[in-house]
């Protein structure tokens, strides 16, 4: 009786020194990842966010294909083209009996009732993309519909206020994609009002 108890008592003993040694086996790596597979997790939820949310749809400069405008691959997410001109919209063609907005050809320009409107540069670029925001002001814009969570209105057609209803692991994992991005040098136009004078947009807040 004495030797089956012994035994009983030695093999639980190795059961947990084993249990003990998996546990620590799986503390270590973590630590030792320091993170990394949850932020990729998180930018790889944000990439699927980005997409299903149709982001590119305005933030991407486009090419013109036989299927119609789709996202250039060589700037992704950089906003519209400093570089392109747009045609001035007719006098009279947006009011409440004709068109509410027009767009242009790539639909990164946008002009209606609140003036006209540049889709932004997405990219981590430092001076004229997302790469001096913190994730705090991504989700503040977001949810405030302000520029860096604080400043200007963010105007339409960008639809925060539907956005706003993400999670906010759902809007850090879309920051953590962008973040993954290439840097794309992109000066974006300030937004003009419905009187013609620009909108100044800080770049860089101190």
């Amino acid at each position: 009786m004495k030797r089956t108890t012994f035994i009983v008592s030695f093999a639980l003993m190795i059961v947990l020194a084993a249990a003990v040694t998996v546990t620590t086996a799986i503390s270590q790596k973590k630590k030792s990842s320091g993170g990394k597979f949850a932020k990729e997790t998180m930018a790889q939820r944000g990439e699927y966010l980005v997409r299903i949310c149709a982001c590119h749809d305005c933030h991407s400069p486009k090419i013109m294909t036989p299927m119609g405008p789709l996202p250039d691959t060589t700037r992704l997410l950089s906003g519209h083209p400093a570089g392109d001109k747009i045609p001035e919209v007719p006098a009279g063609a947006i009011a409440p009996d004709k068109w509410g907005a027009v767009a242009s050809n790539d639909f990164t320009a946008w002009h209606g009732a609140w003036g006209t409107s540049y889709t932004q540069n997405l990219t981590p670029d430092v001076e004229t993309g997302l790469g001096s925001w913190t994730e705090d002001m991504f989700v503040k814009a977001i949810r405030y519909g302000k520029h860096m969570g604080v400043g200007r209105q963010i105007l339409p057609p960008m639809p925060w206020l539907e956005y706003r209803n993400m999670t906010d692991e759902d809007l850090k994992s879309v920051f953590a994609y962008l973040k993954t991005l290439k840097p794309i040098s992109n000066p974006v136009p300030d937004p003009i009002s419905p009187t013609g004078q620009a909108i100044p947009t800080p770049k860089v807040l101190k």
